[in-house]
């Protein structure tokens, strides 16, 4: 068993002044060896008392581990009262993570007197009763009383300098671990203190850095004296001081930083410290002097060139080793030709106005071709630069790194250039320089190929790559302007081309589109270097020919004619191409550009009148002829708003028992001013001024009114059809207008019949086609007017959603005089009836023509023979005398 604990005597001791409870007798300790007090009877108590009341926390355990004294500091420190602790193992007041390892380690102190904890101080972690932790400092003495090992700890509460060492710790790991330079400086402005953040950025130690001034380490060259002036002046006055500013490594090179200073104070409020933080930001700083130079020229709106040498020189000021040179890809992205090199010598420039994109074509070639950087570090070894060698030993090049500058698809646009004067491989800083500046370069580049492309559509006609009405007469004041000087004679010329619009509507607007660019090409091949060629509008071309009078004029227009009548193949359908010119001539038919065209196209249109593939050059009489064609156009416009247009109604008969099979209904014009117009007259215009729309919904509403009426009073009309022309079928709202009308006169779809030519059925545009299903769908028969005038395929006929034909007048007036005519009108019936179609005969005018029609099977005839368009009640007592 082992012995009982050793206790103190005598039992009662005095207990220290701050005891708030009563505490359990104190155990007896150990006799004291011989000291000054031996033989005092009261040593003991002495000795209990001391430790009671000592600041610091005693512990004594004995052989076994077992507390046999607890102090008041160790209560405050554990929280554990002296009657939880007495006796039991000193484990308790151990940290749980380390409990497994203590007894070991006190076992082995006693066994071999050999420990690392025995008579040195260490700090250590304890837990409290509450779970808290804390940190003391420990003194562990070793005592051996009759062979019982027993030991004495002495701890003291450090846990506020613990955490306040920690923070320091942490502080200066952060201090040392940021990418940050920071400088401590005292009273009078020297450093005193370096992190090494500062050692990185700027590779001086503490000793090259301590006792200097800032200013003194980091200014050089290009760092501004008055931002120094200012930091030395609020160093002096303790206030913060901000600013981006260039200062120098120790090796000489230079980086932009963010220096914040912070002063500190003593109580009495002088200055005692001040603490300076520098980031680097080259990179971004760069780019914002970069961007901002380069968007200035360009918000000013300065040529790509000016802009381009900005950048070469702001680059070269950073890093003035480098010579720069900015260069572009031409069109065929084939060549490279310079924008930019303010300090590349002379004799290397005519390397750079035409440098091939290929894979040894020096480095701007060679990173053009591959869209990646190209480095060579020796132009003089290097195979690329072998046809340059020369030229750039001349100019004092020994390396050069390019890089290309791509758009944001990745073509390459251009390239920029770093020459070096010594044999060597760019830097971190050269790299950082060109990566920024290559989007900035893109972005120019971008933007001058977009200004150009904005002022191509400004100024020249996107189908033909020819100057617009707009350019074309700007130079051809200027060409006047020139003319007038110098007493010379100037031609004008105004072209439109013959029945495009009929290429068009059969074969397509791609294949107009084709037409028009050959035209264009053939009028460039045709004219001088200083004549003027361009597109007005649609099908209509000028052409201006400074120093050149009427015989002159002739001859061109001659030449001109000739060239556009070449046939050509387009869309599988061969063309033959004609055009009517109208010639006005400087200074006799006009003294400024605007009157020069508007003479030449009157006569223009007295050319294309007179029977197309032709020329007319202009005369007063074709000016008077223009004004009224221009009044005319007035009136017609006001006649379709006021009510000036009526219809008259030509009647159609079955030709096997002459009954009355419908009528058509054909537009008339009564001007008060022009009198009847006829409409060869006014439909032509209606068309050319665009009206056609209108008067077509004019015809549907009236003939639709008028039959809606002889319905109500019983006069019987079968059926009305009319004409609808091109523009109508390609209105997205033509079937809903006839649904709508059709419903307002009380109608259905089989009382009319819309007639269309050929070409306008067949048209391949998808609202005409859809127009076309729609309306057939709807009901509404479908006649092909004019038919066999057209271009199409007769097989296309049986596809075409149509029920009637109607034969053209010009195989009718033929008929009994030319065999050939009642061949091809007897084909054109027999066609007619295997398509189950109606075949309606117009322009019927004698006995003859009616007598074969009805022999050879024609449904319906239409024509003078029978009766003459007819006013609505005149046509009522042509019925009524039937």
């Amino acid at each position: 068993m082992p012995p009982p604990p050793i206790t103190l005597t005598p039992a009662d001791v005095v207990k220290p002044t701050h005891a708030t409870e009563k505490r359990p007798p104190l155990p007896e300790l150990p006799l004291l060896r011989h000291t000054a007090l031996t033989g005092a009877t009261n040593a003991g108590e002495i000795l209990v008392q001391t430790l009671e009341q000592a600041i610091d926390a005693v512990v004594v355990i004995d052989e076994h581990n077992r507390v046999v004294f607890f102090n008041a500091a160790a209560e405050r420190l554990w929280g554990w009262g002296n009657r939880e602790v007495i006796g039991r193992s000193v484990t308790m007041l151990v940290p749980a993570d380390i409990q497994p390892r203590h007894d070991e380690l006190i076992e082995r102190n006693r066994r071999t007197n050999e420990s690392h904890i025995v008579g040195s101080s260490r700090k250590v972690r304890l837990e409290r009763k509450d779970g808290r932790a804390l940190w003391a400092t420990l003194s562990l003495s070793r005592i051996t009383v009759d062979r019982r090992v027993m030991y004495t700890a002495f701890l003291r509460d450090v846990t506020r300098e613990h955490e306040d060492q920690e923070q320091l710790r942490l502080l200066s790991l952060g201090t040392d671990a940021t990418g940050n330079a920071v400088i401590i400086t005292d009273d009078e402005h020297r450093i005193v203190f370096i992190n090494a953040g500062f050692r990185r950025l700027f590779g001086h130690d503490a000793e090259e850095a301590c006792g200097r001034r800032p200013g003194e380490l980091l200014a050089g060259a290009h760092t501004e004296a008055a931002s120094l002036a200012r930091l030395d002046g609020q160093q002096h006055r303790g206030e913060t001081f901000r600013a981006d500013e260039i200062v120098y490594r120790k090796d000489g090179r230079p980086l932009w930083a963010s220096l914040v200073m912070d002063p500190i104070h003593r109580e009495d409020g002088s200055l005692r410290n001040c603490v300076i933080a520098l980031t680097e930001i080259t990179r971004s700083k760069m780019y914002e002097l970069l961007q901002r130079s380069v968007l200035e020229t360009m918000i000013q709106d300065r040529p790509v060139r000016e802009v381009m040498d900005t950048v070469c020189r702001k680059v070269e000021s950073i890093a003035p080793e480098l010579r720069v040179a900015i260069l572009v890809a031409s069109d065929d992205s084939k060549y490279l030709r310079l924008l930019a090199a303010p300090s590349v010598p002379e004799v290397f420039r005519p390397v750079l106005h035409q440098l091939p994109i290929a894979p040894d074509s020096a480095s701007s070639g060679t990173a053009a071709w591959y869209g990646t950087s190209v480095e060579a570090s020796s132009v003089a070894s290097s195979p690329a630069w072998a046809p340059y060698r020369e030229l750039a030993a001349a100019a004092g090049i020994a390396a050069c790194w390019a890089h290309p500058i791509k758009a944001r698809n990745g073509r390459v646009l251009g390239t920029l250039a770093c020459y070096f004067v010594d044999q060597r491989r760019p830097d971190d800083l050269h790299r950082q320089l060109v990566e920024l500046c290559a989007p900035l370069c893109a972005v120019a580049i971008e933007r001058e190929a977009a200004k150009i492309h904005i002022e191509r559509l400004a100024f020249y006609d996107a189908l033909t790559g020819l100057p617009n009405r707009r350019l074309l007469l700007a130079q051809a004041s200027r060409a006047l302007a020139l003319c007038a000087r110098h007493g010379t004679p100037l031609a004008m010329l105004f072209i439109d081309l013959d029945r495009f619009k009929q290429v068009n509507d059969t074969l397509g607007h791609d294949s107009g589109d084709a037409l028009l660019r050959e035209i264009a090409q053939r009028l460039q091949e045709c004219v001088r270097d200083a004549d003027l060629v361009g597109r007005l509008s649609g099908d209509e071309f000028a052409i201006v020919l400074p120093q050149t009078n009427a015989e002159q004029a002739c001859a061109a227009v001659e030449r001109l004619l000739a060239s556009l009548a070449r046939p050509l193949q387009v869309a599988g359908a061969r063309l033959n191409p004609s055009a009517s010119i109208g010639v006005s001539l400087f200074p006799d038919n006009g003294c400024d550009v605007d009157t020069l065209l508007r003479h030449a196209d009157v006569a223009m249109y007295q050319a294309k009148a007179a029977g197309r593939n032709a020329y007319e050059f202009f005369s007063p009489e074709m000016n008077r002829y223009a004004h009224e064609r221009m009044a005319l156009e007035a009136a017609l416009r006001d006649a379709l708003s006021g009510g000036g247009l009526y219809l008259h109604y030509q009647p159609q008969l079955r030709l096997d028992d002459n009954r009355l099979y419908g009528v058509e209904a054909l537009a008339r014009w009564r001007d008060p001013h022009f009198g009847d117009v006829p409409p060869s007259h006014f439909i032509p215009l209606a068309e050319e001024c665009g009206l056609i729309v209108e008067l077509g919904r004019v015809v549907l509403d009236e003939a639709c009114r008028q039959l809606a009426d002889w319905r109500r009073r019983g006069v019987p009309i079968p059926s009305v059809s009319l004409n609808l022309s091109s523009p109508h079928f390609r209105d997205p709202t033509l079937p809903a207008l006839i649904a709508d009308t059709l419903a307002r006169h009380c109608l259905t779809p089989r009382d009319i019949t819309l007639e269309a030519t050929e070409s306008m059925v067949m048209d391949a545009h998808p609202i005409t086609q859809e127009n076309v299903a729609a309306i057939h769908a709807a009901g509404v028969h479908l006649a092909l007017d004019d038919f066999g005038t057209g271009y199409s395929s007769l097989g296309y006929l049986r596809s075409l959603p149509v029920s009637e034909l109607k034969l053209d007048r010009s195989f009718i007036r033929d008929l009994g005089r030319d065999d050939k005519t009642g061949a091809l009108v007897d084909a054109v019936i027999r066609m007619g009836e295997s398509l189950n179609l109606t075949v309606v005969a117009e322009g019927i005018e004698r006995q003859e023509q009616a007598r074969f029609l009805a022999r050879h099977g024609c449904h319906i005839g239409q024509g003078y023979l029978y009766a003459r368009p007819l006013a609505p009640d005149t046509l009522e007592q042509w019925l009524a005398g039937r």
